[in-house]
């Protein structure tokens, strides 16, 4: 998972969605505004499209799974679940962009809370799940960081699931090549390779690999993190790499 910017609606699908919460509203019991939600969630196909392009512009790659960085986008997911908050059901800031896995097999209508009822799982829109995951780069595997990292990883199978820990790996080794391949290019003189360099490392599936590597380059323990890749953390602390990555992930 990576952090994420909301993105815009346009006006006529904001009115869209406010009609149908009004109509949820205005149902007199919960259990009628339960139905209510489920049969306008149903027959959503004037809002459906828009939703779909403003989550597919903000999703990491080329339209990736929000929650696991892999799998391509293809629900509109509800984070907090529409049988525990009916209202929330046309919510923008509701929704998130998911594969059909991670929608149906992991998450489908889990929602662990603490005992205060603040929700334990992290939307990237709102903050930066790295405050609460570390990926361990070498192993592919995800560590919680806090109890809201661990319920992370337990509800969408972060290290359960053998191909995303392998993908990781696998992702792992390409950045690191990208990277080299990017020092080569400047080194050269040849700037556009350079920029295309980085612009299609961005837009690889699990980029959160490639974010994670940034990340714990600035680590007061970053030399331990990245014992026997010293050449990769002295990429990754190169100020021109940084801001051209900065750009791209900007630009995207």
């Amino acid at each position: 998972m990576i952090r994420l910017r909301r993105g815009v609606l346009p006006p006529a699908t904001v009115q869209r969605l406010k009609d149908y919460t009004d109509d949820i509203e205005e149902q007199s019991t919960a259990e009628e505004r339960k139905k209510k939600a489920k049969e306008l969630w149903e027959s959503r196909r004037r809002v459906r499209p828009a939703l779909l392009e403003a989550l597919a512009a903000m999703a990491p790659g080329h339209e990736r799974c929000m929650y696991c960085g892999d799998g391509q986008g293809t629900d509109i997911d509800h984070f907090e679940p529409k049988s525990l908050a009916p209202l929330r059901t046309f919510d923008w800031f509701n929704h998130l962009l998911a594969c059909s896995f991670c929608n149906s097999n992991q998450k489908r209508n889990l929602f662990p809370t603490t005992p205060d009822g603040s929700p334990l799982l992290v939307d990237p829109t709102t903050e930066d799940p790295l405050t609460h995951l570390r990926l361990v780069l070498p192993s592919g595997t995800y560590r919680g960081l806090t109890d809201r990292g661990r319920a992370c990883i337990e509800v969408f199978g972060l290290n359960a699931r053998a191909v995303l820990v392998k993908g990781r790996v696998d992702a792992y080794a390409t950045a690191r090549h990208a990277i080299e391949l990017w020092r080569t290019a400047m080194d050269k003189g040849q700037d556009d390779k350079a920029t295309e360099i980085v612009r299609v490392a961005w837009n690889r599936p699990l980029v959160d690999v490639l974010a994670a590597m940034f990340h714990q380059s600035g680590h007061p323990a970053a030399d331990a993190l990245f014992a026997g890749e010293e050449d990769t953390l002295d990429l990754l602390r190169d100020s021109e790499l940084r801001a051209a990555f900065l750009d791209v992930r900007q630009a995207t």
